[in-house]
């Protein structure tokens, strides 16, 4: 069947609005038993230079295996351009706003902060679909200090990082796998990267968390706005792809500028140094190859 390629930002705000949808793939992403996701507003997609990103916070509640439960908060954010990774390094290096309206004491502090990058792109040589980025405290010796950690001081300066390369999800090894294979972009529907096809054999009709996203995605693709947004999001991407080809060849023509006046440099440096040792106009320009005319007009622009 035909479902709405989640890559898009309007087609993966409108899944992640349900609730039991986003508590399905946090869940599986943070291996973790997730009761409650209580989504903060959407931001609004931020550019910096050639990056497209999608950015959605959310207040998750976890249950842990002792039967304790406790708060996190996840920020999400997805890019779908295939570019580099350093502009999105640059943007997410300011320093995330505090969690608010949590009234419980125990969490008046910042909570814990998980990251999750959603990326259309590969990162270098990483061939991990899916990478966990967990941080560790040291003492000044480099030892390991776990006495008195976790703490919600340090836990909220210390943030986990889980990083998704989408290019490179293939497979089902495991449930992660199972709910991420709806972002695999081998399986898109001919030239209509608008679309994935999807074969619902290859799901567990009685996984009724799967089949809520399948279901989702499947009337995201017959919604005419979503359509919409999407052509929307192909022509802002087109724009950008247009506009970075008119830099990259102006600064390619840039550095080749800067080259050629290098060299005319060197080459007026070499007429001067021959000229003032003797040589005439005539034996410059055979030996420096060049016409005898521009060997009379550099020596006449340095008298």
């Amino acid at each position: 069947m035909l479902i709405a390629n989640p890559i898009y930002d309007i087609v993966f705000k409108y899944l992640m609005e349900d609730e039991r949808i986003a508590r399905t793939i946090l869940s599986a992403l943070l291996k973790k038993d997730v009761v409650k996701a209580e989504a903060r507003p959407y931001k609004q997609r931020s550019k910096c230079d050639t990056i497209s990103m999608f950015r959605a916070d959310f207040v998750v509640t976890i249950r842990e295996k002792d039967g304790n439960q406790r708060l996190i908060l996840v920020k999400l954010q997805k890019t779908w351009l295939g570019t580099e990774s350093l502009c999105l390094r640059q943007y997410l290096g300011v320093q995330y706003e505090n969690s608010r309206g949590i009234e419980n004491d125990v969490y008046r502090s910042s909570l814990p902060i998980v990251s999750v990058y959603l990326l259309g792109h590969q990162l270098g040589d990483i061939e991990e679909p899916v990478l966990y980025v967990r941080h560790q405290s040291y003492d000044y010796n480099d030892k390991p200090v776990t006495k008195g950690l976790p703490n919600p001081f340090v836990d909220s300066l210390t943030n986990e990082s889980i990083i998704v390369q989408i290019p490179r999800l293939h497979g089902k090894n495991n449930r992660l796998d199972e709910v991420l294979s709806i972002f695999d972009q081998t399986k898109k529907y001919g030239h209509n990267q608008q679309m994935l096809d999807i074969d619902e054999s290859q799901y567990d009709i009685n996984d009724v968390e799967i089949q809520q996203i399948l279901h989702c995605l499947l009337m995201a693709a017959t919604n005419p706005d979503i359509l919409m947004g999407m052509r929307v999001e192909d022509e802002y991407l087109s724009i950008l792809e247009d506009r970075d080809t008119t830099i990259l060849l102006k600064d390619r023509q840039i550095e080749q500028n800067t080259q050629i006046a290098e060299q005319w440099s060197v080459i007026c440096t070499s007429v001067k140094m021959l000229h003032q040792a003797g040589m005439s106009a005539g034996d410059i320009a055979v030996n420096l190859h060049l016409e005898l005319d521009q060997v009379n007009e550099i020596i006449k622009q340095q008298q």
